[in-house]
């Protein structure tokens, strides 16, 4: 009866975890909420221990593991990445009226650049990787 009981509750337990997936936000979604983020080339995209985990590249280019939660698809990287590649840095530099955009890396959890600002003036620029948005300027 012992052995029932404990077959019976793994059971259980593996069929509240699929439960858990059903409810929350499907492989699809997931998928979609990944990319919408900047991440590219998802794999092993699957639900485990309550989450959704995959391996993908971060927008910066970097390789990373995540973890998705399954009820909100708020994504845990396993390191800090940028949620903006290149061009999109690029893009809303020169939307903010900067030119001569050059030196663009991702470095230390933000987004570096060169550039000229709007009055003409040659800065280097910190700006952050979620939103694109100059943190900081001095001159170069």
């Amino acid at each position: 009866m012992k052995l029932k009981s404990l077959v019976l509750g793994a059971v259980l337990a593996s069929l509240g975890g699929v439960a858990l997936a059903q409810a929350g936000l499907t492989q699809a979604q997931v998928r979609a909420k990944l990319e919408s983020q900047g991440y590219t080339k998802v794999n092993d995209l699957k639900f485990e221990d309550g989450v959704w985990k995959a391996d993908a590249r971060s927008a910066d280019g970097n390789r990373v593991d995540v973890r998705i939660d399954a009820a909100t698809g708020e994504v845990f990287p396993d390191e800090q990445v940028a949620n903006l590649g290149e061009a999109d840095v690029r893009a809303k530099l020169a939307a903010a009226g900067y030119t001569n955009v050059h030196d663009v890396d991702y470095e230390d959890g933000i987004w570096n650049a060169e550039a000229d600002d709007p009055a003409g003036k040659d800065v280097e620029l910190k700006i952050d990787p979620k939103t694109g948005k100059v943190m900081g300027k001095e001159k170069d």
